[in-house]
């Protein structure tokens, strides 16, 4: 069973409910802080707009806020411009080294 990963069941309490998710043993901690995440920004709008706005409409809140959260870390966490630098700067320096030799 070396090598493989080994799921387990677990309960996750997001907002107000209990859901049932099999997971990988080591990515468990990434499930529960993803079921806090959720139950946080779910709390922060139903205290801000419960009087005014639906259930339904706070949980569409809650996911644009999170879905936007992971669209700014993905666009300033995005290595592929300097990937793209970096492999025209190392053709270069290969192409500079051979002309050299």
């Amino acid at each position: 069973m070396e090598g493989e990963n080994r799921k387990i069941h677990i309960r996750l309490h997001v907002y107000d409910m209990d859901i049932p998710v099999n997971v990988v043993q080591e990515e468990e901690p990434f499930y529960r802080n993803a079921a806090k995440l959720i139950t946080e920004t779910v709390n922060r709008y139903s205290e801000q707009y419960r009087a005014t706005k639906s259930m339904k409409e706070i949980l569409y809140m809650a996911m644009i806020d999170i879905a936007l959260n992971h669209e700014f870390l993905k666009e300033h966490n995005d290595t592929q411009p300097y990937d793209d630098i970096l492999k025209t700067l190392t053709a270069e320096i290969e192409e500079a080294l051979g002309e050299k030799s």
